[in-house]
């Protein structure tokens, strides 16, 4: 079963501010890891501890990406933030993020 991709509106905003290759990368690792079993946990995918941003984290290269899966009443992965990580910190839109 394929999960249908879409992103919130502040997700698109985060999206847009990447650059060509950024984006480009986004949109592969999406295609490549979320389409089939967007909840199985690989070393590019994990399920997040309770917090306010998403429940599972794909990490791709430098990239964040923050989304929650929804099954029923269809398959969706529905993309919340897209981060960069600069070191021990994750910034999106600009502003440090702390999920803890």
């Amino acid at each position: 079963m394929a999960y249908r991709i879409e992103f919130t509106p502040e997700a698109i905003g985060h999206f847009a501010s990447l650059d060509a290759r950024q984006r480009a990368i986004v949109r592969d690792a999406l295609r490549a890891q979320l389409l089939h079993q967007p909840t199985l946990e690989t070393r590019h995918r994990r399920r997040l501890r309770p917090n306010t941003l998403a429940g599972y984290r794909l990490r791709v290269r430098d990239l964040r990406v923050y989304y929650d899966v929804v099954d029923d009443p269809e398959a969706l992965v529905l993309v919340h933030a897209i981060g960069i990580k600069v070191r021990n910190r994750i910034m999106i839109a600009g502003e440090e993020i702390d999920l803890t």
